[in-house]
């Protein structure tokens, strides 16, 4: 599987198609250890390099399994990114209950907002402890929509010290907004930006802030959530489907069905394109995609392999569904 270099830490190369760890922390609904351990196995198998995983995930879950799964193969051979930013706090008391966040785990602990130094020192602290690795490649912040000063002020001034002294190899933000991420790129010192939602085959409007900001100072993209949480996922989309974590607007659904039936021209389905679009621009390094167990792995680097014909793209863009073809001016 091919991969790519972080352009400003090149000793960091992130294979095209990354393992998004959040079924391991049983997102949705219950994965059991044999269903992940089999998906890192055909992941592996396949090629698959980047592993990103977080404390957030099923109360750390996640990260204990994916931890499992890694540890016996080659730690040079592959990267792993976790985030900082939620602290988990043991909550003895509400361990009779199930996680409120959206994961299906006892409620043992409870996130806390947390991007202070010493939030950020002890949350990887943690991570280690659970992964049981002896480094992380990439900390990301999560999610600080609502603490830039915190985050840009003592976060990531703990995170380039770290950084200079080895502990971590590259560092960044990742949120599902373009905007704020854009703001990390032009004002802090970090690597890579882990981008959800917010440049797929649906919406492009990380590409007039975060991406030109990237491409500018040599900053790396990670895209997640290529799928727009579901709705570019299968061949057609069904009239109930899910787009940012809820039912998809009928316009919306109607969209993306119009950009499937102009793919099927080509003889490519929607998903195969959503993951061929998002890896043309120069920024995009990786691209993240969920896996629960052994079948969805095998599928998702069946997708990511298709090679989509050019005049595709020419042809959304003809019809008024892609913005312009990637990485030419609008």
């Amino acid at each position: 599987m091919m991969s790519r270099a972080l352009p400003r830490r090149p000793q960091l190369r992130l294979t095209e198609l990354g393992f998004g760890a959040a079924q391991g922390g049983n997102l949705y609904r219950t994965t059991t250890d044999e269903e992940f351990a089999s998906a890192v196995d055909a992941a592996w198998e396949a090629g698959v390099r980047y592993f990103d995983t977080a404390p957030h995930y099923g109360l750390g879950l996640s990260e204990r399994r994916l931890g499992a799964a890694l540890r016996q193969r080659p730690r040079d051979e592959y990267v792993v990114s976790t985030k900082v930013g939620r602290l988990l706090v043991p909550s003895p008391q509400d361990a009779h209950l199930r996680d409120s966040d959206g994961f299906d785990v006892p409620a043992t602990h409870r996130r806390v907002w947390d991007f202070s130094r010493d939030g950020v020192l002890r949350s990887i602290e943690a991570s280690l402890d659970r992964t049981g690795l002896d480094r992380i490649d990439i900390v990301y912040l999560h999610d600080p929509d609502d603490h830039w000063e915190q985050a840009a002020h003592e976060a990531v001034p703990a995170l380039i010290d770290l950084r200079d002294q080895g502990v971590v190899g590259a560092i960044g933000a990742g949120m599902n907004q373009s905007a704020m991420l854009a703001r990390f790129v032009r004002e802090t010192d970090v690597d890579v930006m882990m981008c959800a939602g917010r440049y797929t085959l649906l919406e492009q409007g990380a590409a007039a802030d975060l991406l030109p900001a990237a491409e500018n100072r040599g900053v790396g993209v990670v895209i997640a959530g290529v799928y727009n949480s579901g709705l570019l996922s299968r061949d057609r989309p069904p009239a109930d489907a899910v787009y940012n974590y809820q039912q998809a607007p009928a316009a919306l659904i109607e969209r993306a069905r119009r950009i499937a039936t102009v793919c099927e021209t080509y003889g490519v389905t929607l998903p195969q394109a959503a993951l061929a679009f998002v890896r043309r621009h120069p920024a995009v390094v990786s691209t993240v995609v969920g896996v629960r167990n052994e079948a969805q792995a095998v599928e998702t680097v069946r997708r990511s392999g298709i090679v989509v014909p050019e005049e595709l793209w020419d042809d959304l863009a003809a019809a008024g569904l892609l913005a312009a073809p990637p990485g030419r001016p609008a």
